[in-house]
């Protein structure tokens, strides 16, 4: 469909639609989202140039950020080591990588319908996935090809690679566990999160399965960063039964944390085992160094790229992969402090 079909089908000029696709100011916002839906279940798809019209493809990959706040975006390198190896595993099969940057006062699902709309690219890659997440509800009727770095509920019908947020919650619980701990906080990000999802869940099932009774204050809900992290730790301090450790679900946080405990003269390990979901080169003066779990970035970054463009090529089975992770010990994490002499 092309974009005089699309206005004729809305009964609107063709220059109402383009400004409509463009998210001009001039457009109303009813008509906009008319434009938008429409744009998108019919399955219009403009062609960026006229190489693009001869080969019916723009040879891009688009991936989809969500920047968040300022003010709580923490300050890590994640994104730019897995893209850094997608783009360049793409380049070798001749497409480009574009970024796209939805800012924290858009709609996510509006965004993506204006890039759906305009015809960007030829794949799309989702990040900050929600159990419930309009966006991939929207692209599974569309006839977009994607993929997602992170799950929804909606997982047996897209394709997707996550991380080991399961094995994270298993492997150190129960090590804790075997420690003698039996009261153990754990951090989760906002409740739309997927992750926050999958956490809680792998947290209860844990405790369900080694028989350590399940105290929900302990999971403990808080923003990303090393503010979230400080004000878990002061939170954990001000308890009458403190949790003698606790599990942070972004590695940004321990900074946070150690900061909290050195004011009080309380030390990693010995008065709060710590640990993290991932180790990072932001953390490495720290004192302990974090217990945290090894994940190959670059790897990740290579897999995305190679069964994005599976996808293109309609190859099967498509990908549900939970991305390997290793337990990197340190001495962050101890026998609780009452066990010591």
């Amino acid at each position: 469909m092309n974009i005089k079909e699309l206005a004729q089908h809305l009964d609107l000029s063709i220059g109402t639609v383009s400004r409509a696709l463009n998210n001009k100011r001039d457009v109303n916002e009813k008509t906009r989202k008319r434009v938008l839906d429409a744009a998108v279940s019919l399955g219009y798809s403009p062609n960026a140039s006229g190489r693009s019209l001869r080969r019916g493809s723009t040879q891009t990959i688009a991936f989809m950020m969500e920047t968040g706040h300022s003010t709580d975006r923490p300050g890590d390198n994640f994104f730019m080591r897995v893209i850094d190896q997608m783009q360049a595993a793409l380049s070798e099969a001749n497409y480009d990588l574009v970024i796209l940057p939805c800012h924290s006062s858009m709609d996510p699902t509006d965004f993506l319908k204006r890039v759906i709309a305009r015809g960007m690219a030829d794949a799309l890659v989702l990040t900050a996935t929600r159990h419930d997440d309009a966006r991939i509800k929207m692209l599974l009727e569309s006839n977009i090809p994607f993929l997602a770095l992170g799950r929804s509920k909606y997982a047996d019908q897209h394709p997707w690679i996550d991380l080991d947020f399961e094995g994270f919650i298993d492997e150190a619980v129960g090590m804790l566990h075997r420690l003698g701990h039996t009261r153990i906080a754990a951090t989760v990000p906002p409740a739309d999160s997927n992750i926050a999802y999958v956490l809680r869940e792998a947290y209860e099932k844990t405790h369900r399965k080694l028989g350590i009774p399940f105290d929900p204050e302990l999971l403990m809900t808080c923003e990303l960063g090393e503010a979230g992290g400080a004000a878990v730790t002061k939170q954990i301090l001000a308890m009458d039964d403190r949790p003698s450790a606790v599990l942070l679900n972004h590695e940004m946080m321990a900074l946070g944390v150690y900061a909290v405990l050195a004011e009080q003269k309380l030390k990693a390990g010995p008065e709060l085992s710590v640990a993290t979901f991932r180790r990072s080169h932001h953390l490495r003066f720290l004192d302990p160094a974090v217990t945290a779990f090894d994940i190959d970035l670059e790897a990740l970054g290579r897999a995305l790229s190679a069964e994005t463009l599976r996808l293109l090529k309609n190859e099967t089975p498509q990908a549900k992969m939970i991305w390997p992770a290793q337990l990197h010990l340190t001495s962050s994490i101890a026998a609780p402090y009452w066990t010591k002499s």
